[in-house]
């Protein structure tokens, strides 16, 4: 599973010129699923984006998480986190989860953020076309794979 969360000051999703999820301070969280991924990566992933100190302290430090702020989350499904563009032009989604799996574990990741203590999660439209809208703070943007980051076991 990987995520590529911006630290935010706002964000907004829009489906067909209609706002279906907006947050302040907080992260964005786009989201793609691989093929082997399973509850295990979602419960990691949701964890670790919660709990990432990366909102600055008094002192301006990245020393505060996402929980420790109260700050919201919205998450957006991105199977084109797993574009393959080793070959020619046009990327390949093979390595992407297939529809039906990738939403369960996209809407098992809200419910598992939630669970971790972020109070506000809003979301995007699992497939549809959406119009994403965000200040990144900072900037801050982090790339998270748990292919990567995950202990083996």
């Amino acid at each position: 599973m990987r995520a590529l969360i911006q630290r935010v000051k706002h964000a907004s999703v829009t489906v067909e010129g209609n706002c279906i999820g907006k947050i302040e301070k907080g992260l964005l969280v786009l989201l793609g699923v691989g093929p082997q991924d399973t509850e295990k990566q979602a419960d990691f992933l949701a964890e670790k984006c919660a709990n990432l100190r990366i909102f600055v302290d008094e002192n301006d430090k990245m020393n505060l998480s996402l929980l420790d702020i109260g700050g919201e989350m919205l998450v957006v499904s991105q199977f084109t986190l797993y574009a393959d563009c080793k070959h020619g032009r046009r990327p390949s989604f093979i390595g992407a989860a297939a529809p039906a799996e990738a939403d369960r574990l996209y809407e098992y990741f809200q419910q598992k953020a939630k669970d971790a203590g972020v109070q506000n999660v809003q979301h995007g439209e699992f497939g549809a076309d959406m119009k994403v809208e965000l200040l990144n703070d900072g900037p801050v943007t982090i790339m998270l794979d748990t292919d990567e980051i995950m202990p083996k076991k």
